[in-house]
């Protein structure tokens, strides 16, 4: 019938849902992420982040007079009372510094930011099985700390004019896409353009979507963490507060690299002719439903046998 709109075919998204959340791709997710030793690289990503943002954030408002880094992140994250002071005092620059202390800054904030760059190309090099470049990339590491300028002014702009729209969730909306462009840029420059940008897509959509849902929570979550950090150790525990923040973006990008190779990965063997029968798809879920049913069964025998023995016996 002319005009109808298509009918959702409910089989056909069921059929993609359990193909792609099947057991042993899911496996495969969590070992490679094992594999890249995905906690340590994300600590080691959010020490080297916090290490650029707090220098770098010092100087250019030093240098810029309207730009304060403390202001963004307590209206970010709603802080009030002691933690908006602790973030007020870490990011404060003393008065009139000289030129020597401007020299050594701009020296130390460009190595740290390098530094960054360097563990976020570690990242990519390590889940994508390539030869490690190290400083003979430092070209390329420039030009995306360029571009990470270029998103966080994006980001900054988006969030200063739809932050105020149904709970900041319009922004979100349409910070997503720009994250996810950056995610994609991101691996295809820190990799020297070793890495496709198709190859890329998953992980960019992925870590986009999973930085969004954190996001929101951390919305809710951060006040009282920075709040409780403060009143226990003080000023530090803003340092504290703010490292577990960059720990939890890190550890979304992290997960969504080692799920974007496995589907990069899952993909080809389909291109390849590879691709599991749904009857091997249907018996892996069998085996994970009679398995799941068997230590239900056994934890209810477990549970029975001790309230008829009795707590005295």
């Amino acid at each position: 019938m002319e005009g109808r709109a298509p009918e959702f075919n409910r089989e056909r998204l069921v059929r993609t849902l359990t193909f792609w959340l099947r057991p042993a791709f899911a496996l495969r997710i969590i070992n490679r992420f094992q594999k890249i030793l995905g906690f340590d690289r994300s600590m080691a990503l959010a020490s080297s982040a916090l290490t650029a943002l707090v220098p770098l954030s010092i100087l250019l408002g030093s240098v810029f007079a309207h730009y304060d880094a403390a202001d963004r992140i307590i209206e970010r994250y709603n802080l009030t009372g002691a933690g908006a002071s602790a973030v007020s005092s870490l990011f404060s620059s003393s008065e009139g510094p000289s030129a020597s202390f401007g020299f050594f800054g701009v020296v130390f904030a460009t190595i740290s930011v390098l530094s960054f760059a360097r563990a976020a190309q570690r990242l990519f090099e390590q889940t994508w099985d390539l030869k490690p470049l190290s400083v003979r990339n430092t070209r390329n590491g420039l030009w995306w700390i360029l571009t990470l300028g270029a998103y966080a002014l994006v980001i900054t702009l988006l969030s200063a004019l739809l932050g105020g729209y149904a709970l900041g969730l319009v922004a979100l909306a349409c910070e997503a896409p720009v994250t996810a462009a950056f995610l994609v840029w991101t691996g295809w420059i820190l990799s020297a353009r070793r890495i496709s940008w198709p190859d890329l897509l998953p992980f960019g959509v992925t870590g986009a979507v999973l930085t969004a849902t954190y996001s929101v929570g951390a919305t809710v979550y951060m006040p009282r963490l920075f709040d409780s950090s403060v009143t226990r150790y003080g000023v530090v525990g803003a340092v504290f507060a703010m490292i577990s923040a960059l720990f939890a973006v890190m550890l979304s990008l992290v997960a969504s690299a080692a799920l974007g190779r496995e589907v990069r990965d899952e993909l080809a063997r389909i291109r390849a002719g590879h691709r599991p029968s749904d009857r091997e798809v249907r018996r892996q879920w069998d085996n994970v439903v009679e398995q799941t049913r068997s230590r239900w069964r056994k934890a209810r025998g477990e549970i029975s046998r001790r309230q008829t023995k009795g707590p005295d016996q």
